[in-house]
């Protein structure tokens, strides 16, 4: 291993969306290595991702839009890692405008907060690689085109560009990572919007069949949960990461039929249950990046701070089955 993550015992952390599928493994890891962590999430909130951890952090509900309470939240932390997003593709592109509060205003209201109250903070971003768009060539590295196609990516790339420009004005330190598509445990196995091998995962385990849109043969980059939150944890500590972005995932491209045969062997061999598997036509709504072909190429992130995943896909298959077997 190329790296080493650093003690946090003397570092007070915010975590805005953590009690989220990322946001809720990163809280875990925060604590694990000593940080005083905050997490800021909205009301009504399921706390059950931390209930392992949950009298070790402190817990603020509410909207990233309102300003007084974000002022509050910034005040002496050393590091702010940004989840709360809006995730659903198809409902932001439903409703534009409500897109853009949630989201643009909420990274505004960070910054600004920021600004008044904690210039020394270093704010790590959660960003997409759906940025890219419709790529002609793989593996894709930070030198390619930006062509946000929805409404999700060009809010990504909003506030991408916001936390550069405050960076520049202001001083105020970032990194964003765009991550490729992650899966893993604590995301839901319920809802394909959340996370489709997830989603599959649990439709294999429901005895359900595996459903392929069109001939499968479409090209991902899946990226083990824990592989990023040592990510971010490194993001944060490094001092090369300052007013950067990076392209993040695992680095392998596999094809969807490949993911689903690879589900399908898993939970034949160690359930002993039968899994069908089926193509249907990709839906007329279906929004055309979910199309696309993608690998990343984290060699610069690798560069900066030493980063490779850990633990291969099998292996976070297997993790994420043996997890909600038990559920």
């Amino acid at each position: 291993m190329g790296y080493e993550l650093q003690e946090m015992s003397q570092k007070e952390v915010l975590i805005t969306g953590g009690l989220g599928f990322i946001g809720s493994n990163l809280a875990k890891k925060c604590v694990k290595l000593g940080a005083k962590v905050t997490i800021f999430s909205l009301p009504g909130s399921s706390t059950d991702k931390i209930k392992d951890i949950l009298e070790k952090v402190e817990i603020i509900y509410g909207e990233i839009t309102e300003e007084e309470k974000i002022n509050e939240l910034v005040k002496g932390k050393d590091y702010l890692f940004h989840f709360a997003w809006q995730t659903d593709l198809k409902a932001s592109m439903e409703n534009p405008k409500k897109d853009l509060r949630a989201d643009c205003e909420g990274i505004i209201n960070i910054l600004e907060a920021c600004k008044k109250y904690n210039e020394k903070i270093k704010i790590i971003f959660a960003s997409t690689v759906t940025i890219f768009g419709d790529v002609q060539k793989i593996p894709v590295n930070e030198n390619f085109q930006n062509q946000p196609s929805s409404v999700y990516d060009l809010h990504k790339f909003f506030a991408e560009n916001y936390l550069k420009m405050y960076y520049e004005n202001y001083g105020i330190n970032f990194s964003c990572l765009r991550l490729s598509n992650v899966f893993g445990i604590g995301q839901s196995i319920e809802n394909h919007r959340r996370g489709v091998l997830n989603f599959m995962i649990g439709r294999a385990l429901r005895g359900e069949d595996l459903t392929i849109y069109g001939e499968g043969d479409f090209i991902r980059d899946y990226c083990y949960i824990e592989n990023y939150i040592e990510a971010f944890i490194l993001a944060v500590q490094s001092e090369k990461t300052n007013g950067k972005v990076y392209v993040i995932g695992s680095g392998e491209g596999r094809t969807f039929n490949e993911v689903c045969d690879k589900i399908k062997e898993v939970v034949e061999k160690y359930l002993e249950k039968k899994v069908k598997i089926t193509h249907i036509p990709f839906p007329e709504e279906e929004h055309k990046i979910n199309k696309r072909n993608f690998i990343s190429d984290f060699s610069k992130f690798k560069k900066d701070t030493g980063w490779t995943p850990q633990i291969n896909f099998e292996e976070g298959l297997k993790k994420t089955i043996e997890f909600y077997r038990k559920k």
